[in-house]
């Protein structure tokens, strides 16, 4: 077999940020397999650059969550928000060559209280439901932190004060 029938395709520099919560504001961290304390939320990058955002937001969660976006009681939102920032150079190894950017996608997935988390153990190694706040202190990336502050205004009417 070549080398390049093994090699694998370069990642697309566009992601998704999944905040997943309850109606109370509980948020769903889930801690990195690659070592380290890393907990954030669900991310994940586009398979195709023709993947609606949409699609790549509900593909990350079940993979990483077993959670289905479209199971009763789930709401996916795409909350219209994006950041670019600077992918870490111990992970531009994945990109083509000349790749130094990401744009990440924000959403919000409302799931009712008690549903099931199935973690991918090759990606990571534990969860926790925290208070939004805390949640966002827990955070390792900027990003994900901001968007946890973020949960109140996108979160809804319904959403526990």
């Amino acid at each position: 077999m070549s080398s390049q029938a093994t090699a694998r395709p370069f990642k697309i520099p566009q992601s998704v940020l999944v905040v997943v919560h309850t109606p109370a504001r509980e948020v769903l961290l889930i801690r990195r397999a690659d070592g380290g304390e890393h907990w954030q939320s669900v991310t994940g990058s586009k398979d195709r650059e023709d993947e609606a955002w949409e699609a790549t937001a509900a593909r990350e969660v079940w993979e990483e969550t077993g959670i289905d976006v479209q199971a009763p009681g789930c709401v996916l939102a795409d909350w219209y928000l994006e950041n670019v920032y600077d992918i870490w150079p111990q992970w531009r190894h994945r990109y083509a060559p000349g790749v130094v950017f990401n744009h990440e996608r924000i959403f919000g997935l409302c799931v009712p209280v008690g549903t099931p988390v199935v973690l991918s153990p090759r990606e990571h190694v534990a969860y926790q439901w925290l208070p939004w706040r805390e949640a966002a202190d827990r955070c390792f990336s900027a990003s994900n932190a901001e968007a946890c502050l973020l949960l109140p205004r996108f979160s809804g009417a319904a959403a526990a004060p």
